[in-house]
């Protein structure tokens, strides 16, 4: 199924400025369980990334009515909504004045089926060789401009290897293609800093919050790959997976923790 501004239908008209600059924001949501996880986080970031990139996006009302309308169609225990929200139609050249319309989509799709062992055997990462650039101002969001992950995806066609890890031009780590990533060293939680690159996933919010009440000393800073090595444990994470522990890195193997173990167990708990 496929809305655009709540009709039925796949195409966009070329002078759409998402499909001629990126311009524009969107969010992956898991319908599981007959609702949407983490809905109002994923609206939230939806909107903030509109108000960073001065996307006039005044249609709020209309979005959350055509969402209802899809909950109630879907016919599959689990399934992935899209939302995409564009600048609209405008004129060729880069200026807007910001007048255009904005153009949303809502499109779902069938769940993707991953090896049912990657929950519980862990899934094994490399290191992707294109790098994310320093953007402070879109650092955070999920614009639509992902040419840097594309490139890094597109590195590897093993099937073995489930993930690649990204990292900045001065190799620190900032994520991975899809996903979060979280590491485990001397009983401390890290995850890297997002202030300059990378996408502050709904998950990786949600993993923050509930290790911090449960206890756990969480840190968000910068990560090299020597400490990425000398880590206890290792686990990415998004919307659609949930949690992968990590079991290696090219070379260096990982357990699978008690801290990794704890936050999966108490996301499947947690009311989302």
């Amino acid at each position: 199924m496929v809305l655009i501004n709540g009709i039925s239908g796949d195409k966009v008209s070329v002078s759409d400025r998402g499909l001629q600059y990126g311009d524009g924001v969107f969010e992956t949501i898991a319908y599981r369980g007959g609702s949407p996880e983490f809905l109002e986080q994923h609206i939230t970031r939806l909107l903030n990334g509109c108000r960073i990139l001065h996307i006039n996006f005044g249609q709020i009302d209309h979005l959350r009515a055509e969402l209802e309308g899809v909950f109630k169609t879907l016919d599959s225990d689990s399934t992935v909504i899209k939302i995409t929200i564009t600048r609209g139609v405008g004129g060729r050249g880069y200026f807007s004045d910001n007048s255009a319309i904005p153009t949303r989509i809502i499109a779902t799709y069938s769940y993707p089926i991953y090896p049912e062992g990657y929950q519980v055997d862990g899934v094994t990462l490399r290191f992707c060789e294109q790098t994310l650039s320093v953007n402070r101002r879109l650092a955070g969001i999920k614009h639509m401009n992902r040419l840097e992950q594309v490139l890094a995806r597109n590195e590897w066609s093993d099937p073995a290897i489930a993930e690649g890890i990204m990292s900045n031009e001065e190799g620190s780590i900032i994520e991975c293609t899809m996903s979060n990533i979280f590491v485990v060293a001397d009983n401390v939680l890290t995850t890297p800093l997002v202030t300059q690159a990378g996408i502050a996933g709904v998950m990786r919010g949600q993993i923050i919050q509930l290790a911090t009440r449960s206890g756990i000393s969480v840190e968000e800073r910068a990560i090299s790959r020597q400490q990425l090595a000398q880590a206890d444990e290792v686990f990415i994470c998004n919307s659609i997976i949930g949690v992968w522990p990590v079991s290696g890195i090219t070379t260096t193997i990982y357990s699978i923790g008690l801290i990794t173990q704890f936050i999966q167990k108490s996301l499947s708990e947690l009311k989302k």
